[in-house]
């Protein structure tokens, strides 16, 4: 494995006997901490954004199979 620095990125290199599979599983996470690097939402944030969005699932279920009544 080589790891190198060019400009404002990180460059690694690994031999290509490794399952691709697993690279991706690997290279997935490293996108999510990319990703969410810069965030500042709380656990409580994230456990509340998600009770809103299933509430708001659920109601458009029920309303979609006429459980509204």
């Amino acid at each position: 494995m080589i790891v190198e620095r060019q400009d404002n990125e990180i460059v690694v290199k690994f031999s290509a006997r490794i399952k691709p599979s697993r690279m991706q599983a690997i290279l997935d996470y490293l996108r999510y901490e990319e990703l969410t690097s810069k965030s500042t939402a709380t656990d409580k944030d994230v456990d509340n954004l998600l009770k809103a969005v299933k509430k708001g699932r659920w109601n458009r279920t029920k309303e979609e199979l006429g459980l509204n009544d």
